[in-house]
């Protein structure tokens, strides 16, 4: 072999282990993001950058009350009517998900043509979650939320059915963005289950001003 073709080799091998240790990085530990949505305003603004904690999906550890957190977006139909509401299971349902080994592999680790939605963690397993008089209720107690705007209503979106009166399955959460009435979320396609959490949001660094834990 000549010391070209070792060179080159070598230089092959240096990007494909930098390549896969990018990967698990980002799938395991942390990564990067651009926050794209109105749901979390005020707290979070479209066009700020977080670096997302993902440690939490690694260890499988539940969230706590009031965390933010990020997670693989359910099967979301256009329209929610009584009718498609599971009281007795509200848990979200995720019916597209990739079968074959690669395109696994190109979802779960490239998130290529994933989504993900970053909500808020209101109720934790085996808590009763009531939403009523524009207020949330975590086991008959109101819920304080400093985190809103004043004047805020916490109720039902008008294009979905909702899960105003549920108690939390085990081994999921209750999730709402902070604007509540441009946040499609658990209200409407029930709960999320721990393994579909993805990270919880640990620092905005963008912009400077604003630099710091969230």
């Amino acid at each position: 072999m000549s010391e070209k073709t070792k060179n080159i080799l070598e230089w092959i091998l240096c990007i494909v282990i930098a390549f896969v240790l990018a990967i698990l990085i980002k799938y395991f530990i942390g990564t990067p993001t651009i926050v794209q949505q109105v749901s979390m305003k005020p707290t979070l603004l479209s066009g700020q950058r977080l670096i997302l904690n993902r440690w939490v999906r690694t260890t499988h550890k539940m969230p706590e009350r009031g965390d933010i957190i990020t997670f693989e977006a359910p099967t979301i139909k256009g329209y929610y009517t009584d009718e498609d509401m599971d009281y007795a299971n509200p848990v979200a349902k995720y019916e597209n998900e990739p079968t074959s080994w690669w395109k696994k592999f190109t979802y779960y680790m490239l998130e290529i043509g994933k989504e993900s939605y970053i909500k808020r963690v209101i109720a934790l397993p085996g808590e009763h979650v009531e939403i009523k008089e524009g207020k949330v209720y975590i086991n008959g107690e109101e819920l304080e939320e400093s985190y809103l705007q004043p004047g805020v209503v916490t109720g039902r979106n008008d294009s979905h059915g909702a899960y105003l009166d549920i108690v939390v399955p085990e081994n999921c959460v209750f999730a709402m963005g902070d604007n509540r009435t441009q946040s499609t979320d658990c209200r409407a396609f029930g709960c999320i289950p721990l393994e579909k959490i993805e990270s919880k949001v640990w620092i905005r660094f963008w912009p400077l001003n604003l630099w710091g834990r969230v």
